[in-house]
């Protein structure tokens, strides 16, 4: 299927690993103009790098920005005036006791998580609306719906961007502008292979044995009993993020395997 998406120039924030790096790969091998994002250059320029490796006609360019600050913002959107795509994917998380999250962590993981999401679309909406066309999309996760109680923080920070999502989704009534979420269930990201790596090193087994172990204690309403890779959530954005998903506007679309025991 051809998703129209050649020539479109979609922002992909926080893109250097794991699921942003995917959706900006699959983005450029369907055509679109890409822009990677990160906080340091050279992760921005090996994304890039990579990027190229695996699709030689790819054209994507890097832009190096803390999205976590409104300074940070404002570097990137003063380089990059406007978009037909924005993909708000900066986030971050960590496992921590409800008691022992400090403000400075809630307002933290706020920051990066909702925020940057929110000034990158307060400043790029209002072209999507004169345009009459654009895609703004969040990727949320499975958290937003089932807040993890290893980590409450990111879960309220998923839920924000969901509610954030369908508000911004309200004010594009009768245009051709959509704003949706997409919620990965468990994901095999960068971060949570090196975390299998080092628990499987740590218990003398296999990863392979950890990741079913995850599944039986910590995930067991997952269906299809495995963490989804980063390719597979990629599929999904993309195509929320093209013209073919023109009808789907305001929705909060689910890649998380079946975690979530819900009919909608």
């Amino acid at each position: 299927m051809d998703l129209k998406l050649a020539g479109k120039k979609a922002l992909v924030s926080g893109s250097t690993a794991g699921i942003g790096l995917a959706i900006a790969q699959v983005l450029a091998d369907e055509g679109a103009e890409v822009i990677v994002n990160g906080r340091t250059d050279e992760r921005v320029q090996q994304a890039v790098k990579t990027i190229k490796e695996k699709s030689s006609k790819a054209n994507v360019k890097g832009l190096t920005a803390d999205l976590s600050s409104a300074d940070g913002v404002k570097v990137l959107t003063n380089s990059l005036p406007e978009l037909d795509i924005l993909i708000n994917n900066t986030g971050t998380y960590e496992a921590k006791n409800f008691f022992d999250i400090t403000d400075a962590d809630w307002q933290a993981i706020y920051e990066t998580n909702v925020m940057s999401g929110v000034r990158l679309s307060r400043f790029y909406l209002p072209g999507m609306l004169k345009r009459n066309l654009g895609r703004i999309i969040f990727i949320s996760s499975e958290s937003g719906v089932q807040t993890p109680v290893e980590m409450v923080h990111y879960g309220m920070t998923k839920t924000a961007q969901l509610a954030v999502s369908r508000g911004l989704a309200e004010m594009t009534a009768g245009t051709n502008v959509t704003v949706n979420s997409v919620l990965p269930g468990p994901t095999r990201s960068e971060g949570v292979e090196q975390f299998l790596e080092q628990v499987a090193k740590e218990r003398g087994v296999d990863t392979a044995a950890i990741e079913q172990d995850f599944f039986k204690t910590v995930r067991p309403s997952s269906l299809i009993k495995r963490f989804a890779t980063c390719e597979e959530v990629a599929y999904m954005v993309a195509y929320v993020a093209s013209e073919r998903a023109a009808a789907t506007n305001g929705s909060a679309l689910r890649v998380d395997g079946g975690t979530v025991r819900s009919i909608l």
